[in-house]
């Protein structure tokens, strides 16, 4: 009965993500079964100016975003590649920068954790010569138990070899899912992650916080934006967190150079079992 209503449901979602021209489900079709994709932008306005991609933006120069991670950016949970969060994210940044010619690269790969992302730096990052990278990890270290002072080291290792190249750095953290409830020191990986973006001069999209926020403030189900892995997002997960990453880095790109953001709300307290 549970796998019919999640089929069910997952149906009626990418539906309503095809009719979209967003990709997304609007509120019109929250009717239908899928809740509408609402804005965030207390929590996920970054606290400093994209600069190389604001300068980007500016001149009309071609922009390279490189989404760089494991399984929640290759897209698992996902009905196909276009439904992953970096395809979501493009399609847009096409409607939010209707006159900028850019890219979105997927350098996601199953199942890696920070290290393994460090090792192909240059072939998967650097070599594609991004003005913006947007790293997620934190999970798969969380999951298999990793020492959170080797994820610290790693971390700021990288996050300073992309600053020193003049490149934007956006982190993502691990998922408000099942499976990271469930390890005793999610919210140190959490803030860890925090801590360490905002050290490095990099910013950070809580998604956590966003997550949590859709289950425990707006009284989305778990199941409508976790796929049945108890991990991974689905189809209408990915598209509202590709379209809130797309929006928060259009404003922080586009965004006068005197403007400092407010100081962004940081998740601080232990996840609910």
């Amino acid at each position: 009965m549970m796998v019919s209503r999640l089929a069910r449901m997952r149906s009626t979602v990418l539906a309503a993500l095809l009719l979209s021209p967003f990709g997304l489900a609007l509120p019109a079709a929250a009717s239908d079964g899928a809740p509408p994709c609402r804005s965030q932008s207390d929590l996920t306005r970054f606290a400093d100016r994209l600069t190389r991609t604001a300068q980007k933006i500016a001149r009309r120069q071609p922009l390279t975003i490189v989404a760089l991670g494991s399984s929640s950016t290759a897209g698992a949970g996902a009905s196909g590649p276009a439904a992953s969060y970096p395809s979501r994210m493009e399609a847009r940044l096409h409607e939010t920068l209707p006159e900028q010619p850019l890219r979105v690269l997927n350098r996601g790969v199953n199942g890696e954790d920070v290290r393994e992302m460090l090792a192909r730096f240059e072939a998967s990052v650097l070599a594609e010569q991004p003005d913006l990278v947007i790293w997620q990890t934190g999970t798969n270290a969380l999951l298999r138990g990793h020492s959170l002072d080797d994820v610290r080291t790693l971390v700021t290792d990288g996050i300073a070899r992309l600053r020193r190249l003049g490149i934007d750095v956006v982190l993502i953290d691990p998922q408000y899912a099942p499976a990271v409830l469930a390890k005793p020191h999610a919210a140190e990986m959490v803030a860890l992650l925090a801590t360490m973006a905002r050290e490095g001069h990099a910013d950070l999209f809580p998604r956590f916080a966003v997550m949590k926020r859709w289950h425990e403030t707006e009284s989305i189900p778990i199941d409508t934006f976790i796929d049945p892995d108890g991990l991974h997002m689905n189809d209408w997960g990915y598209a509202c967190f590709g379209r809130l990453m797309a929006d928060a880095v259009t404003e922080a790109a586009t965004r006068p150079a005197t403007v400092a953001a407010a100081p962004a709300v940081r998740p601080a307290s232990r996840p609910a079992p």
